[in-house]
């Protein structure tokens, strides 16, 4: 799987459905000004793509849903090279931008009367004598820069500049889905996806619908506090806390500050990634947290 494979899946799966999908090359990016995304891919032969889907059968003043995929397709840390144990499964780090795709596809073919957007950006993160390094800076599509203290915090920085472009839409909410620390994982196990949002009605609401169908979250803390944990020397954030601890509320912290306009829900679903014995399930990535999803798209 590659960035380019990955959208062709995207339009590929779309036909048929009432499902726009416009595939942006790194040309436009580049256009866009999203140097989170140009960053990240720097170091990989292969070039990024930024993956817009389109589904809107609601009315036209009906504020859109937009879901949020992260889509690192291999992901090797970059020059902060993974260790051999954490590296095997890299090929499913793109697990959230493959659940944006396949949940708006069971919206189409629902006829669900709403309007969803799906954003993934597209990426692979290597190391190689283009990577981008510790130390540097990066400027997002907001405006706002990025001091990368650790490369294989990479989900983050590409999270950054799809957030921010999901603004333009004026959402009603914006729900982010991604295979994003292994700090939520020690958390939670493998059998909860982290939950963080600022709004309580929508953790309760997220809470329930996990209950209902089987994806199940926890809610883990979300609190401006933590913002002096991820402020900048060089940059106005980094990309990692300033210690080792609370990396999975860290890295939420992070992306909150690209989603201060809208209504926001960020799923950590690490914990999830892949099947674990019980589940009685084929080996491999375990789809969540689609049911979950679509019962959020038919009842918002």
């Amino acid at each position: 799987m590659t960035p380019r494979i990955l959208a062709e899946h995207a339009r590929r799966d779309a036909k048929g459905l009432g499902i726009k999908v416009s595939i942006f090359d790194e040309k436009k990016i580049v256009a866009l000004k999203m140097g989170g995304v140009l960053g990240v891919s720097k170091g990989s032969d292969e070039p990024p793509r930024f993956i817009v889907m389109e589904y809107l059968k609601g009315s036209k003043y009906q504020k859109p849903i937009v879901l949020v995929g992260k889509g690192v397709t291999f992901d090797t840390g970059g020059l902060n090279l993974k260790p051999m144990e954490a590296i095997n499964d890299m090929h499913m780090d793109m697990s959230g931008g493959s659940a944006v795709i396949h949940t708006i596809r069971a919206a189409a073919r629902l006829k669900l009367k709403k309007n969803i957007m799906g954003l993934i950006p597209a990426v692979e993160n290597m190391p190689s004598g283009s990577s981008y390094h510790p130390g540097d800076i990066l400027k997002t599509m907001s405006g706002q820069t990025i001091e990368v203290l650790n490369t294989d915090a990479e989900g983050r920085i590409i999270l950054a500049d799809a957030l921010a472009y999901a603004k333009k839409y004026k959402p009603a909410l914006v729900v982010d889905i991604a295979t994003l620390t292994g700090a939520a994982v020690v958390a939670l196990g493998q059998r909860y996806t982290g939950l963080f949002t600022p709004d309580k009605k929508l953790e309760e609401r997220f809470r329930k619908l996990g209950e209902e169908t089987g994806d199940a979250v926890w809610p883990l803390p979300l609190s401006e506090d933590y913002e002096e944990d991820i402020k900048g020397t060089f940059g106005d954030w980094t990309n990692t806390g300033k210690n080792r601890w609370g990396g999975a509320i860290t890295a939420a912290v992070f992306l909150w500050q690209w989603a201060k306009d809208y209504p926001w829900v960020h799923l950590d679903i690490a914990p999830r990634m892949t099947t674990i014995e019980g589940e009685y399930l084929a080996k491999g990535a375990a789809g969540a947290p689609v049911r979950l999803l679509v019962r959020l798209l038919e009842e918002f």
